[in-house]
């Protein structure tokens, strides 16, 4: 009966956890930390270096430069990320893990006595890199369709963007794909679900813009790739965005299809 009950529980364990960071090859990690507010003391770099010595292959932000492996399937790619966490004593932060659908494969914190930010930030990441195995890839996964790669590829950016708003399918004056230009910026819209859809620049692993239905009909609550939030709308034909100016007025990047 234990041993029928320690089966039981590494069973269950195995479909609770699925893969593991260890499983995965190629990893993205962010050009900055946006946790940190203003100075991240290297710790891009030095997080870079420290997969890389674990035998990861760590990615460019341009997807163009990526291996057909990761590029044809972005869930062949695990998503690697460093959170500072305020502490009045100790230098620390958490090491954070995630796969293509947003799924949590990492937490691990970090502390260091160091007093001085950059050299106690970098003492906290090495203890918690202790928890990061060598990699040892599993088979990649097929290759899958661009639409298919934007919708993985973005589900962490979407699934932060938590707006309450009432869900109504997306309206027919849009169409679901199309090349669009604002004069400045030439964008892909892609359509993700029916309720959201992303416009997309050629070579960026980062869409310019993440379109959601809200319970107004041709409008849209829009998150920028800088992380700032505003609206959206359907006008003749156009996709439109309301960008707030730093007087406190808006003006209107109008995207006309190519």
């Amino acid at each position: 009966m234990k041993k029928l009950s320690i089966l039981m529980l590494a069973i269950c364990s195995t479909a609770i956890f699925g893969q593991k960071v260890s499983d995965y090859k190629y990893v993205l990690i962010p050009e900055k930390f946006e946790s940190f507010k203003g100075e991240s003391y290297g710790l891009e770099e030095a997080l870079a270096k420290a997969l890389k010595n674990k035998k990861y292959e760590v990615l460019p932000a341009n997807i163009d430069q990526w291996p057909s492996e990761a590029k044809d399937n972005s869930c062949n790619v695990m998503k690697a990320d460093v959170l500072n966490v305020k502490s009045m004593f100790k230098n620390k932060l958490m090491l954070v893990v995630k796969d293509c659908n947003n799924k949590v494969l990492l937490e691990s914190n970090g502390s260091s006595s160091i007093k001085e930010f950059e050299e106690g930030l970098a003492d906290a990441l090495k203890m918690a890199l202790i928890n990061v195995g060598n990699s040892n890839p599993v088979a990649m996964q097929p290759a899958k369709n661009h639409a298919s790669m934007a919708s993985t590829t973005i589900a962490g950016n979407t699934a932060q963007s938590s707006v309450s708003e009432t869900a109504v399918s997306v309206p027919a004056t849009g169409s679901s794909t199309g090349n669009y230009s604002n004069g400045k910026i030439d964008v892909q819209k892609i359509q993700i679900d029916a309720n959201q859809f992303i416009l997309a620049k050629s070579g960026s692993s980062v869409p310019f813009a993440i379109f959601k239905t809200t319970s107004k009909k041709d409008v849209f609550l829009v998150k920028l790739s800088d992380n700032t939030t505003t609206i959206g709308y359907f006008e003749n034909g156009n996709i439109v965005i309301d960008i707030q100016q730093a007087d406190g007025r808006s003006s209107k990047e109008i995207f006309t299809q190519k």
